[in-house]
């Protein structure tokens, strides 16, 4: 497998595991709750281990970019799945900046 690809499949599951950890952290109650917590902090871990190894072949800025926006954008998406988060106006704005920014920096290019 193209090691580029890999490094962008590892930037994906990076990104699953923090969405995962943030609704694991959602249900830790505060920390008072140990598996919970005990999974937030082991998905945390996971996300952050899997992008230094896709940074071994992605530009820092980009990875780190698309890692947080997608991160950003999934996490309100399963807020407004499960939680009855709302999404309208100025949150809706925000989400579509935040996909944007990342799209215009892949527009620069990256090795």
């Amino acid at each position: 497998m193209n090691s580029s690809l890999s490094a962008w499949l590892m930037i994906a599951a990076s990104v699953v595991a923090e969405v995962v950890g943030t609704v694991a952290l959602k249900q830790s109650d505060g920390f008072s709750k140990l598996v919970p917590s005990g999974t937030a902090a082991a998905c945390y871990a996971l996300a952050i281990w899997l992008m230094a190894v896709a940074m071994r072949q992605l530009d820092m800025g980009i990875t780190y970019a698309v890692w947080a926006a997608s991160g950003t954008a999934a996490t309100a998406l399963v807020g407004i799945a499960f939680y009855g988060e709302q999404l309208g106006g100025i949150k809706a704005l925000g989400l579509v900046c935040v996909v944007g920014g990342v799209v215009m920096l892949n527009l620069g290019g990256h090795r």
